[in-house]
């Protein structure tokens, strides 16, 4: 049974704004250094210029702004459970962060920066336990804009060593970001670089482990240095490998990658000379897995562009319909277009380096 207490408040912005501060470092803090903004679990300031200047015109044309949850700590301070984004919005406002028309909030009038201040917000104060605040998390924050799935994760292994870990892959202007940003996809304030660098360690150590399992391994653990390192060697290791950089690049599962390969031997000049050569290949479709090919020899990530149906057509009449392999005839239908020199030894998807193969035969020869 939920024991959470749960007390509906109205607290003026300007008690809000009282000793706000907002470090990188060291996250947010309101209402007289009493009021924690963004704790371990909250997500990142997410909200776009017009949904922030939005909260501001909202309090500003009187509006009821959606009520918000704090959690009260035994301590008599205070946990922002949800509303962070409108939280920051007003506060940044108020500090001069930002202007609206032109308008920063020093440049109102006495008048209408009281109207801001005196704003009443309706706060829901709430007692409980870390599970039922976690809980209570979750469940208001359905609603709202969608988590991402490590915004969840998150809200579940809280403790220093993921306040450590965000420090390296979760802040604007982050370590991770310098170094990593044109290999990695998603939004970092998200928790998404997070998520890549934790899916890496986790794959180095157990291919079948999870993030959830990583994540629970290490909650209690003092420093995330071991993932930051981890993910450093998988960005040093790429950028060395392939010296050119490619926009194909961005996205790919680098750190299952460094882990399948990174003790063979590559020679980074004759690897982005390979790569220049597949680049303009007509017949590799698939442009982001020449990587992978690169590393591992398998054609199948390349996606070969198969032959057209006008080209089988052709071979099977000219084949009168004999299997060039086995020598047996068969329907068209019962066949596949093959590559009389392999692709891989400079055979071309063309008219005149098609066969056609019974599906057997082909089977057979593609399995060599």
């Amino acid at each position: 049974m939920n024991s959470m207490e749960i007390e509906l408040k109205q607290i003026p912005v300007r008690d809000v704004v009282n000793g706000y501060a907002d470090s990188a470092e060291n996250g947010a803090v309101g209402y007289g250094g009493k009021l924690n903004i963004r704790p371990a679990y909250q997500r990142e300031f997410v909200y776009k210029e017009e949904q922030r200047d939005a909260v501001i015109r909202t309090i500003v044309h009187n509006f009821p702004l959606n009520v918000m949850y704090w959690c009260e700590n035994n301590d008599g301070t205070y946990e922002l459970l949800d509303g962070q984004q409108r939280t920051v919005s007003f506060c940044q406002y108020v500090n001069g962060d930002f202007s609206i028309e032109s308008r920063f909030f020093h440049n109102l009038t006495e008048t209408e920066k009281n109207q801001i201040l005196d704003y009443p917000l309706m706060i829901y104060i709430c007692k409980g336990n870390d599970k039922e605040k976690l809980d209570w998390f979750k469940t208001i924050n359905i609603g709202s804009e969608e988590l991402t799935k490590q915004e969840l994760r998150n809200a579940i292994y809280t403790g220093q060593w993921l306040t450590d870990a965000k420090r390296y892959f979760s802040k604007n202007g982050c370590v991770a970001y310098k170094i990593g940003n044109k290999l990695l996809s998603g939004s970092l304030i998200r928790q998404e670089y997070l998520q890549t660098a934790i899916e890496w360690k986790a794959f180095s150590e157990d291919k079948n482990k999870t993030i959830e399992t990583y994540m629970a391994e290490h909650q209690k653990d003092d420093n995330a240095a071991p993932l930051w390192l981890h993910f450093q060697s998988v960005i040093n290791w790429v950028n060395t490998i392939f010296t050119v950089y490619r926009p194909k690049m961005k996205g790919l599962n680098w750190g299952k990658l460094y882990h399948l390969y990174h003790n063979n031997n590559y020679n980074p000049t004759e690897m982005e000379k390979r790569t220049k050569e597949l680049m303009i290949d007509d017949d590799v479709t698939s442009k982001s897995g020449i990587y992978e090919y690169l590393l591992s020899g398998d054609e199948k990530t390349l996606n070969i562009r198969k032959f057209s149906e006008s080209m089988k057509q052709a071979a099977y009449e000219r084949q009168n319909g004999i299997c060039a392999e086995c020598g047996k005839h068969f329907d068209i239908t019962e066949m596949e277009g093959d590559h009389i020199d392999p692709w891989h030894l400079g055979g071309k998807t063309n008219a005149k380096n098609c066969q056609m193969l019974c599906r057997q035969c082909n089977r057979r020869k593609s399995g060599k």
